[in-house]
């Protein structure tokens, strides 16, 4: 569901917008990472609300089963269905709006490094959320703000790519990104869930 909302959200703006190159590289950096964000968004909800409505998630927490582990495995698991998709299908999503090749690989390496932090970030956010009947709408009030140093670099390093002198900058801030939401995000996700099962 989230590639296939990608690639309809994608690609409908050069079908509105119509055959002009110069304007369509010009905004296809931003509107990519848009699309590539909120489909993300639309899997999140559900990153633990199946377990906890069937009683897994609390035994697991309880359990000897390290929580920050648990929330690695599903922040992983999150990325495979979701952010590594997301990465396949952008060159040729990107075709629509006449990237060349170099931006293309610069998009694609944006997304490796950008996506894990999504769903690093949206594990918090899952977390918090998680038990509140039709929690999709707090969610993406909670994590939209927290996206957009993700959604400014990886635009930028394309943008960069297409019109600067290089993507090497935002590409450093995307790796740093990534690193600090490695260390961080896990063990805020995990202190969330415990609360929960405390509660």
């Amino acid at each position: 569901m989230a590639v296939g909302f990608f690639m309809v959200a994608a690609t409908l703006y050069p079908l509105g917008i119509g055959p002009e190159l110069i304007l369509l590289r010009r905004i296809a950096p931003g509107i990519l990472w848009v699309a590539a964000l909120l489909s993300c968004l639309l899997s999140l909800d559900r990153m633990f609300q199946a377990d906890e409505e069937d009683g897994t998630l609390d035994l697991l927490l309880l359990s000897s089963f390290s929580p920050t582990g648990l929330i690695l495995t599903r922040v992983f698991s999150h990325w495979l269905t979701t952010g590594l998709p997301l990465i396949i299908a952008a060159p040729y999503v990107s075709m629509a709006y006449g990237l060349e090749y170099s931006s293309m690989m610069t998009l694609m390496l944006s997304m490796l490094l950008g996506t894990p932090v999504l769903s690093l970030v949206g594990a918090v956010g899952a977390a918090l959320t998680v038990g509140i009947r039709r929690g999709g709408m707090l969610l993406s009030l909670l994590l939209l703000p927290l996206y957009i140093p993700v959604l400014i670099f990886g635009a930028g390093s394309v943008e960069a790519s297409l019109f600067g002198p290089g993507p090497e900058a935002h590409l450093s801030v995307l790796l740093a990104l990534l690193l600090g939401t490695c260390a961080l995000c896990p063990i805020a996700a995990a202190s969330a869930l415990q609360l929960h099962v405390r509660s």
